[in-house]
C-alpha cells in the first residue's frame, strides 16, 4: 500500500529533476549566445555623425529586447547623426541614432561658462552632476551659507582655444534651468556626483 502511495511522488520528482535539467540546458545555451556588436570607443555629442573611430567591437551575450547593432553592419550606421550625447564604453544601439531627442519633457538645457577649477578637469557628456550657486552677501561682500543645486546631465563640454574657460551643456528640470540661467556665471560650480556617467 505504502508503495503504491509513494509511486506518484517519486514520478514527480522524476519530472522536476528532468524539467530543471532541460532549464538548465536552455540558460546555458542562451548564456552561451555570444554575438559581436558595436560599442562607443570615445566620448560622443548629440547631432555628431558617427564615424568608424567613433566604434570598436565587443563580443557579449544578446538580449533580444535590445535593438543593438552587430559589429557587421558597421558600414551601414557610418555617417548617421546620434540623437544623444553618449559617453565612451556605451553599447551602440538603432534608437540613440537619429535626429536629437534632448531635452525630452519637462526638461531643459542650459549653457553654463566654468573657467579652470570650477569643474573636474575629466567632465564629459554623460556625466551626472550636481551644478551648485553659490549666493555672495553683498552686505559683506563674502559668500553666504545660501546656495543652491540643482541635479544635472551633462551633454557637452567644449574648451575654449586657451582650456582657461569650458561651455558646459546641462540638461535639468526646465524650472531649475530657468534659475540656473539667471545665475552670476563666477559662483557656478560643477560636481560630479556618485554613479558618475550615465
Amino acid at each position: 500500500m505504502s508503495r503504491r502511495r509513494s509511486l506518484p511522488y517519486l514520478l514527480l520528482g522524476v519530472l522536476l529533476v528532468l524539467g530543471c535539467a532541460t532549464g538548465g540546458v536552455v540558460v546555458a545555451t542562451q548564456l552561451g549566445h555570444r554575438e559581436a556588436v558595436l560599442v562607443l570607443a570615445r566620448p560622443v555629442t548629440v547631432g555628431q555623425e558617427l564615424s568608424a573611430q567613433d566604434v570598436r567591437e565587443v563580443s557579449i551575450s544578446v538580449d533580444s529586447s535590445l535593438a543593438v547593432i552587430p559589429a557587421r553592419s558597421r558600414s551601414e550606421v557610418q555617417g548617421r547623426a546620434f540623437a544623444y550625447s553618449l559617453p565612451a564604453g556605451a553599447l551602440l544601439t538603432r534608437h540613440i541614432l537619429g535626429d536629437a531627442r534632448i531635452p525630452p519633457p519637462g526638461q531643459a538645457v542650459a549653457a553654463v561658462g566654468l573657467k579652470v577649477g570650477q569643474y573636474p578637469s575629466d567632465l564629459q557628456a554623460g556625466s551626472r552632476v550636481t551644478v551648485v550657486v553659490a549666493a555672495s552677501d553683498t552686505s559683506t561682500g563674502s559668500t553666504a551659507s545660501r546656495s543652491s543645486a540643482w541635479d544635472a546631465t551633462v551633454t557637452g563640454v567644449h574648451s575654449s582655444a586657451n582650456d582657461q574657460v569650458a561651455a558646459v551643456s546641462l540638461q535639468m528640470a526646465r524650472d531649475d534651468a530657468r534659475q540656473l540661467a539667471a545665475a552670476p556665471a563666477g559662483q557656478i560650480s560643477v560636481v560630479v556626483v556618485h554613479g558618475g556617467v550615465r
